[in-house]
């Protein structure tokens, strides 16, 4: 229960930075805003301030704005109010205001990381080299578990640190810790681990399969320690780990679409709601730098998504304004509407799809 509560107030959260970007741009150019909610289906609660009724909705995957003219009609292309309807405006407003969404999210995980930086967060030497002597707490954590591995039936999880394997010491190294589970057969292991500050006493079989031409028990392990810098310079690093972060995931995504053309995409790696939740649930278990960083993440992915080039996404809208600017008119309202009506409807059936796998992935 705690994991879904987490998971919604997360979501609502990304949604409402996302639209808010939306609704300051527009305003920010006089354009008329209607609504603004997060979610969709049936008002749980709802006021209206100047002309915008706000709202909160029961269904809690997404949220809206909704700006005059962003659906062309008559009333908004030669309307008695048209003047404000965003599809009279600049061509560049529209764009700005589109783009605002996406330019959002990117900024809040920004925003984030410098708080993780700040606060201190708990990380890998790589990609921060450069502070190496500012790391402190040096340490090895489990990061993954393989499901039904000897691990994992031993109730070995992830955030454990291990402070003791057999008879080689925590500090020792991750390629170390290796070699003696895989000398040491389809013997018993045992396993001293610290969980919530709390040592535990594991005892654990190595087996084959796992790795290769090795015993293994199914485990992920990582050399971590605590990293803490001064503000001003998590605001560079921030900055930059976003940048990598936004490259990283326009690469991986159109990789996954590239793939698909080619029909070698694999859909069990694409997350869900339900994936999604168990993820941002994992990462609530691990302390709160943790479920930041997983928002991060997740805000850097929305943005990404909504910059495709597909229909009733940001990136759609985009393009159309784009084309419009090249062919010097406007399209047809009838086409547009029907176009962006028909996107919607293939987002919502592959949200079905992808929450029917997670499904059956949880059942798995």
């Amino acid at each position: 229960m705690a994991t879904v509560i987490i998971f919604l107030i997360v979501l609502a959260v990304l949604i409402f930075v996302h639209e808010l970007g939306h609704f300051l741009a527009a305003k920010l150019f006089g354009i008329r805003v209607d609504a603004f909610a997060v979610g969709f289906g049936p008002k749980i609660i709802s006021w209206k301030r100047g002309e915008t009724v706000y709202s909160l909705r029961l269904i809690p995957f997404g949220g809206y704005v909704k700006i005059f003219g962003e659906n062309p009609d008559t009333a908004s292309i030669s309307g008695p109010d048209s003047k404000r309807s965003i599809a009279n405006k600049p061509r560049w407003q529209q764009a700005i205001v589109l783009v605002a969404g996406i330019t959002f999210n990117f900024i809040f995980a920004w925003l984030l990381y410098i708080t993780i930086f700040t606060a201190g967060v708990t990380a890998t030497t790589d990609g921060f080299e450069q502070y190496a002597n500012q790391f402190t707490n040096s340490r090895i954590m489990i990061t993954q578990i393989l499901p039904g591995s000897p691990a994992d039936k031993a109730d070995i999880r992830v955030g454990d640190i291990i402070s003791s394997i057999g008879n080689v010491n925590g500090n020792d190294t991750v390629e170390n810790i290796q070699q003696f589970i895989n000398s040491k057969g389809g013997n018993t292991i045992g396993m001293r681990l610290i969980r919530n500050n709390e040592s535990k006493n594991i005892d654990v079989i190595p087996v084959q399969g796992i790795v290769e031409n090795k015993y293994a028990i199914g485990i992920a392990m990582q050399n971590v320690a605590d990293l803490k810098l001064p503000f001003f310079t998590a605001i560079y690093e921030g900055l930059h780990y976003t940048i990598i972060m936004i490259k990283d995931t326009a690469v991986g995504l159109f990789s996954f679409f590239s793939n698909i053309f080619q029909g070698t995409a694999n859909f069990a790696d694409v997350a869900g709601p339900i994936g999604i939740a168990g993820i941002i649930g994992n990462a609530a278990e691990l302390g709160f730098t943790y479920l930041m960083m997983i928002t991060a993440i997740i805000s850097i992915n929305l943005g990404i998504i909504n910059l495709i080039p597909f229909p009733a996404l940001d990136g759609g809208r985009i393009l159309f304004v784009a084309i419009e600017g090249i062919i010097r008119r406007r399209i047809p309202e009838k086409f547009f509407n029907i176009v962006n009506t028909v996107g919607f409807t293939l987002l919502m059936a592959l949200m079905v799809l992808v929450t029917y796998k997670d499904i059956v992935k949880l059942f798995k």
